[in-house]
């Protein structure tokens, strides 16, 4: 009798934490939410405006013609390799032309040959990320080309069916081409607004206005907006034409793709931080740095508590949303001349240069805060996550980079011990510890209390 009511709540145990059978529904509602209007809305459209398209036989020729250059851009792709995580490219190039030139049932439809490609020729990704990708794409440039179109046509009730002819004298004027680029910068302020949102309902912690403001990301749009808008002028001329434009644009994303690859090579893949043996190879240089500068240096090992319960309690895929958010967390906490990497498993390690004792138990304490006030959620629950730091500094618990992670790590074991969420150093035989942070009295080293509260002082704090 004890056996079945054993297996029946072991049966319970099962059903509340296996993972669904649909990733979607393991997804945070907002999220879901946002990918079912999206994609949903993009569908109501093209049934919408296929039925007031006419088919012509230009314009099936060019959409041709522009799905070929996109298919021709996807295989070179291939060929150079992908980064994995979120990536740019050129496609753009081959999506405004749609927009500009064609319907705006073309502009729905053009994303759906081109994602399939990538999911079966570059790499399989869970598949609503691939539909709502090409759903904010196609809805993006749906808005954008019945812009363009009813601003053209003069009649809005016109935009859906303006031949092809109309738009190819429209961009032959300076007005035209002017609206034109409007229209484009609508079409990828919209698709990245979209991508944004997902980003921030996703609950990751991802830094998803980055992807809106960051410097680097606005060039390659701009580039991304001149090709199209070039390419759309070809096309007005002559699709064959494209076959001038398709060589530079292939060099473009070439050169893009490469250096993301090597940022790549040097990253973690699921956190973005520097991955074990880029940080260990820049640690050590700026370790080199300081000795021969005399200037302090500090190595911290962050390790997240109880991380394995939380994978076997949650998956593994709310488990990466954990390492993300704690990633996301410590770098916004720290200075950019700070050195910061995911060194396996939960374990992160961070180098403070130029950091004496007590500015590091600072930095440490401020970065163990700021960890326990994550908002993650898993089913519905707030999910609290704390971590354990362990603390070393140059001169006074090691002198090169393989003595302070030695002494850092037994550190952390001290944290672990003591019981986890807190901030260690190791025992050493004159610690140096600021009477400020109130050690309890420990004779050789402790913990440093979670109650200081002690903020960094100002030549630490973020830029």
């Amino acid at each position: 009798m004890a056996v079945a009511e054993r297996s029946a709540v072991g049966r319970k145990l099962r059903w509340r934490y296996r993972q669904p059978s649909w990733p979607l529904l393991s997804q945070p509602r907002g999220l879901a939410v946002l990918i079912g209007v999206v994609v949903g809305g993009a569908v109501l459209l093209g049934v919408g405006a296929a039925a007031f398209t006419p088919v012509r036989g230009a314009e099936l020729a060019t959409f041709g013609a522009l799905v070929a250059c996109a298919g021709l851009c996807v295989e070179a792709m291939r060929r150079l390799g992908k980064p994995s995580g979120l990536t740019r490219d050129l496609l753009g190039a081959w999506w405004l032309p749609t927009v500009l030139m064609l319907p705006p049932l073309y502009s729905l439809l053009i994303p759906i040959p081109v994602y399939l490609l990538l999911q079966f020729r570059i790499r399989r990704a869970v598949v609503h990320r691939r539909v709502f990708n090409a759903a904010s794409v196609g809805a993006a440039g749906f808005a954008a080309s019945t812009l363009f179109h009813g601003a053209v046509a003069g009649d809005w009730s016109q935009a859906v069916a303006l031949p092809l002819a109309a738009t190819e004298v429209a961009m032959s004027s300076v007005q035209g081409a002017l609206l034109a680029l409007a229209c484009c910068a609508v079409f990828t302020a919209l698709n990245n607004l979209a991508v944004a949102a997902a980003m921030f309902l996703s609950g990751t912690g991802t830094p998803w206005r980055k992807m809106l403001c960051d410097r680097e990301a606005l060039i390659v749009d701009g580039v991304e907006l001149c090709a199209g808008i070039t390419a759309a002028i070809v096309t007005g001329l002559s699709p064959l034409l494209l076959a001038v434009v398709l060589p530079p644009v292939l060099l473009l994303q070439r050169s893009l793709l490469f250096q993301q690859l090597q940022t790549a090579a040097r990253t973690d893949p699921k956190t973005g931080l520097l991955n074990a043996s880029t940080w260990e190879a820049e640690a050590g240089a700026e370790i080199a740095r300081s000795r021969r500068g005399g200037r302090s240096a500090a190595v911290l090992i962050v390790d997240i508590d109880h991380f394995k319960a939380v994978n076997d309690t949650y998956g593994h895929l709310f488990g990466d949303h954990v390492l993300l958010g704690v990633a996301t967390t410590l770098t916004g906490q720290l200075r950019s001349s700070d050195v910061v990497g995911r060194f396996g498993g939960e374990e992160f390690v961070v180098l403070l240069p130029g950091a004496d004792m007590a500015e590091a138990c600072r930095v440490a304490e401020r970065l163990r805060l700021r960890v326990n006030r994550m908002e993650l959620k898993a089913e519905g629950a707030e999910v609290a996550i704390t971590v354990s730091l362990g603390l070393a500094v140059l001169r006074v618990h090691g002198d090169d980079l393989v003595g302070l992670l030695a002494a850092a790590d037994l550190a952390l074991y001290r944290a672990k011990g003591a019981g986890r969420d807190r901030v260690c150093l190791p025992v050493v035989a004159r610690p140096e510890i600021p009477a400020q942070l109130g050690v309890h009295g420990v004779p050789h080293g402790g913990a440093v209390p979670s109650a200081s509260g002690a903020a960094a002082p100002e030549s630490r704090d973020p830029d």
